[in-house]
């Protein structure tokens, strides 16, 4: 087992940057069993600091690096692999997320993954069905500040999952600006809400499932308003829901606003909370929603557990093999092509970086991931196939990926073929061009499609320089392949990144 892998029933931590609460979850998973071990949050709102341009005002940004700073400290002591932290809507839509993103790992001291809606709803799922399993087919339901997954599912498997871009804080900053309640303010974030869920009317309806369940902070916090109020036992109806939107029409504004067990950091979103509910209500024929016991982040420790299981040779698997593996069915990939182009890249990267865990492991699999689906570019046409390529690794539906990671194997898969400067930024990454060059050697020495032996070519690197032995024999039975690497060499001279050498042996 690599040595950075965690052993069995090592504490496991994830990150939840939500749109309107950050959260921290550390839990223990051992013989099948979920046991929290810590867990903190802090209402940053980061989905309330989004400019009208799209961009992440500073006071925001700041408010999520404190956050993260605190968590850095509760984490002092784990490893690398015992860390997950993801980030959702608010960071999908900012347009300087990825400034954010640079000053929020400093201060995390881990990498942060921008995942997907739809990674988000797998993964609230994974969490739900984890911690109350069942085999009815169910709705699972999770509102947050600026998106709603809904998934469909029984026992541990989405059925169908998807994301929708209204949330609590968006709709509360938008209908009720001021913290004023007015009968038309509930009435316009309504008919927004059905606006953007009206095309998953005949997938989630009613006929789909048995039961519903309301994951993380808003159902949570009307679950806890209405027991506490005595209007049900925790259980959220429409009936509910009418009671809950009169008491705020009552108060008229939200600093008048007294309901029970209804904390004063969720005050100012509970508006739109309770508008959405409604509409998730009366749209699809939803009776009653019970407060679910899972939600993302422990779905995040979850599949963080099984990403190492899967490591370790356990059943399950990795998803995102099994997603790539996919992949290359639905795009018609030559499979021995793509393992031929895999076992030299990853020899060649091995050679100038090593066979470790941590971050040139995960920079390991992500060259194989890229390898198997170098091709599927293909599948749209011939001329340019990288670039198809390198936009479908990108924004293909992918369960398991964080858009983070589909983002750098797009990069990797633009980077297969031609010219290095429309990667210059990403070359700034050693780990990175490392990666690169093993890929596009790969794609040289197997672009006859035929059988290769990558030890025929003795690969070594000193410093940032890489060395190629060529024998004379070989040269002589290779011309074309010769004419390539030597075109290759230039192209990483041009660079000026690494050096690539032939040593052309007699």
């Amino acid at each position: 087992m690599p040595h950075s892998l965690p052993s069995p029933g090592t504490p496991l931590a994830s990150i939840d940057m939500g749109s309107n609460s950050f959260r921290l979850e550390i839990a223990q998973l051992q013989q099948g069993r979920y046991r929290r071990i810590a867990y903190l949050k802090q209402t940053v709102r980061l989905g309330g600091g989004l400019d009208a341009n799209g961009y992440l005002t500073e006071e925001a940004a700041q408010r999520g690096l404190e956050c993260l700073r605190g968590f850095a400290q509760r984490l002092q002591g784990f490893m690398p692999s015992q860390v997950r932290a993801v980030a959702t809507q608010t960071l999908r839509e900012a347009r300087n997320r990825d400034d954010f993103l640079v000053r929020g790992e400093a201060a995390l001291g881990h990498p942060i993954e921008v995942i997907s809606g739809r990674e988000e709803a797998r993964l609230i799922y994974a969490g739900v069905s984890f911690l109350q399993p069942s085999e009815v087919p169910r709705l699972v339901i999770d509102i947050g500040g600026r998106s709603t997954e809904m998934i469909l599912g029984s026992g541990r498997t989405p059925r169908l999952a998807e994301s929708f871009k209204t949330g609590s804080v968006s709709l509360s900053m938008r209908w009720f600006p001021d913290g004023r309640y007015t009968e038309d303010g509930f009435r316009q974030a309504q008919i927004a809400a059905g606006a953007e869920l009206e095309e998953a009317l005949e997938s989630f309806a009613a006929g789909q499932w048995q039961e519903a369940l309301g994951s993380s902070g808003t159902a949570g916090a009307v679950s806890q308003i209405l027991a506490g109020a005595g209007i049900t036992d925790g259980t959220i109806t429409p009936e509910g829901l009418d009671w809950c939107i009169r008491q705020c029409l009552a108060a008229g504004h939200v600093d008048a606003l007294s309901l029970p067990t209804l904390r004063e950091d969720r005050k100012p979103i509970i508006g739109g909370g309770l508008a959405l509910l409604h509409t998730l209500c009366t749209h699809f024929g939803i009776q009653a929603i019970r407060p679910a016991k899972g939600a993302l982040r422990q779905g995040v420790i979850i599949d963080l557990h099984e990403r190492h299981e899967a490591a370790r040779g356990q059943a399950g698997g990795d998803m995102r093999d099994l997603t790539v593996t996919a992949l290359q069915r639905r795009f018609n990939v030559d499979i021995a092509q793509a393992s031929r182009v895999g076992d030299v890249a990853l020899a060649l990267f091995d050679t100038a970086c090593g066979q470790t865990d941590g971050d040139d492991g995960e920079a390991r699999r992500e060259l194989a991931w890229t390898c198997a689906l170098h091709e599927i570019g293909l599948s749209v046409s011939h001329h340019d196939h990288h670039r198809h390529c390198a936009y479908l690794v990108g924004h293909v539906d992918a369960p398991g990926f964080s858009q983070s990671q589909q983002r750098r194997m797009a990069d990797l898969a633009l980077g297969q073929r031609g010219g290095l400067r429309k990667l210059e930024a990403a070359l700034s990454g050693e780990r990175f061009a490392w990666q690169l060059m093993a890929l596009r050697l790969a794609v040289i020495q197997c672009h006859a499609r035929g059988l290769v032996d990558g030890q025929l070519l003795a690969f070594r690197r000193d410093g940032r320089q890489a060395r190629l032995r060529v024998p004379r024999a070989w040269a002589d039975q290779h011309p074309r392949t010769l004419h390539l690497l030597r075109d290759e060499a230039e192209a990483w001279e041009r660079s000026g990144v690494l050096r690539l050498r032939l040593d052309e042996a007699a």
